[in-house]
């Protein structure tokens, strides 16, 4: 029987050919997802040591606040000291805000043409390198001094400007508040009862030699108007009301009493949902301020807050400046929560009384508490030395209160935004003045934080300059032996085996 002879199958060029297109058009659509979602959806860490390009909690707060489109143009020379800190803390900004932040980089020395065609449209007449930043048709610039302090007093010997602090992402969130906000919010700075000026000399005195001093507390202005906040000169004796623009009253350590007309201003004031920010002078008499505080629960104590602290084996010296730390269950003080503040001059203790004041609604927190060792004299004015010694020993070893919020209507629970009537109450004056502020910055972050409280921008509380910090190895003994043993004996004897294992694999 014949074999029968099979036919063999015809391939089908056509389908092996298709097939192979779809597969190659899945994979492109693949990998084309996954770069989609890898380009859309991903996490980054900063790990560094300083995490000197970090953004703040309040400045991730507002980027998520912005509706609009936000543009910015850097007019920066590759030779400015920070051209490299903007150009990162930039990329940090335009991460965090998701797509709402353009940046386009011009260096004006390379390319003119488009750095006088930008200059033109935003009216730009400085020849520092600097930022642009426009929202919605209105724009505002932020230079490089504005963003560093910068040390040049290397260069006579040859060193180049050295950046001690960055403070580049509290002057571009500033400007973004600014510009996102539209309208300045107001605080009205009372005056009248030789309060602290807030007005700079003029420019005709310093002309014709005057003795105009400055402002005692120009800092804290600068500082607290780079928020998109404006200060308005606010005498209450002249005033039918408090104006309608007014958000905040601000009250800074007056040495003369309020009269009767101007507390009832501020009650009325108070009783519409108000918001005050009082700081007292325990030096000055003000019973009728005094009288406002205790109708709301809070009790400034005629005494004077002061510690011993031992100098020598049997020296005792008294300190009357007080340490205090910033008690974080409030919303002004939680990203304060145990730092350390000196607080100079005279400082009284307060005394709350919550229950007394529970059923008008008012609810009280204490803000700033003394470290252990404090204790509150009333005959503050003695010089006896054993008289204060055993006041100090019968004083009991609990923190003394030294700052206090107070808060009538809303609600307890920060989730919930309702309108109230706020203040801030601090037993201390001098801590905001010029000459007390420390490089830390804790009394302007404390101010900061509650004048955006008053305001209720709670999202705006919190942002520092970046201090460099110098990186430093620091070995022992044990770690100096152990890097000879690996530098002397490990790493030639490495050398040697691989050899050896080389000599001996071509000799077999």
């Amino acid at each position: 029987m014949a074999d029968v002879v099979t036919k063999p199958k015809k391939i089908q060029r056509l389908q092996i050919g298709l097939n192979l297109l779809v597969q190659l058009i899945l994979i492109f659509f693949l990998v084309s997802a996954v770069n989609w979602l890898g380009f859309r959806h991903y996490k980054r860490w900063d790990v560094s040591r300083d995490q000197k390009y970090a953004l703040s909690d309040k400045t991730k707060r507002f980027l998520n606040s912005i509706k609009g489109k936000v543009r910015i143009t850097v007019f920066f020379s590759p030779n400015t000291p920070i051209s490299g800190d903007v150009s990162s803390l930039l990329t940090e900004y335009q991460y965090a805000a998701k797509g709402k932040i353009d940046i386009e980089n011009i260096d004006p020395q390379r390319n003119l043409s488009r750095a006088k065609e930008m200059f033109d449209k935003y009216k730009v007449v400085s020849d520092e390198s600097l930022i642009v930043i426009d929202y919605e048709g209105r724009n505002k610039t932020v230079k490089a001094s504005e963003m560093a302090e910068i040390d040049q007093s290397g260069m006579a010997m040859g060193e180049g400007p050295r950046v001690t602090a960055f403070k580049g992402e509290q002057s571009i969130t500033s400007a973004m508040i600014d510009l996102v906000e539209g309208k300045k919010n107001t605080i009205g700075y009372v005056t009248g009862h030789k309060e602290p000026s807030i007005t700079e000399p003029s420019p005709l005195g310093m002309l014709n030699q005057q003795q105009e001093a400055g402002s005692p507390i120009s800092v804290l202005k600068t500082f607290i108007e780079n928020e998109n906040i404006k200060f308005q000169e606010l005498n209450l004796f002249n005033e039918p009301q408090i104006p309608a623009e007014i958000k905040t009253v601000m009250i800074v350590g007056p040495q003369y009493d309020l009269s009767d007309r101007e507390i009832k201003l501020l009650h009325d004031f108070w009783n519409k949902q108000g918001r005050i920010l009082l700081l007292i002078d325990p030096s000055a008499k003000t019973p009728k301020l005094n009288a406002f505080l205790n109708e709301l629960g809070v009790k400034v104590n005629d005494d004077r807050l002061m510690a011993f602290v031992r100098t020598g084996i049997e020296e005792l010296a008294l300190i009357r400046d007080v340490q205090a730390r910033f008690v974080g269950e409030s919303p002004v003080t939680k990203r304060l929560a145990n730092v350390r503040a000196l607080f100079f001059g005279g400082t009284s203790s307060i005394a709350l009384e919550p229950d007394r004041v529970r059923a008008a609604n008012i609810r009280l927190q204490p803000l700033i508490e003394t470290e252990k060792g404090y204790f509150a004299e009333t005959d503050y004015n003695t010089t006896d030395q054993a008289k204060l010694q055993a006041d100090a020993k019968k004083a009991g070893t609990a923190p003394l209160t030294i700052g206090v919020s107070i808060e009538k209507g809303g609600s307890a629970d920060e989730r919930v935004q309702m309108n109230s009537s706020r203040m801030v109450v601090v037993s201390n004056a001098t801590f905001i003045q010029d000459n007390a502020l420390t490089q830390d910055q804790q009394a302007l972050d404390f101010i900061s934080a509650s004048a955006n409280w008053l305001l209720s921008r709670e999202q705006l509380i919190g942002i520092a300059p970046k201090v460099p910090k110098t990186l430093t190895f620091s070995l022992n003994e044990d770690a100096l032996r152990s890097l000879r043993w690996m530098i002397l004996v490990l790493m030639p004897l490495f050398f040697v085996v691989l050899g050896t294992a080389v000599w001996w694999k071509r000799r077999a």
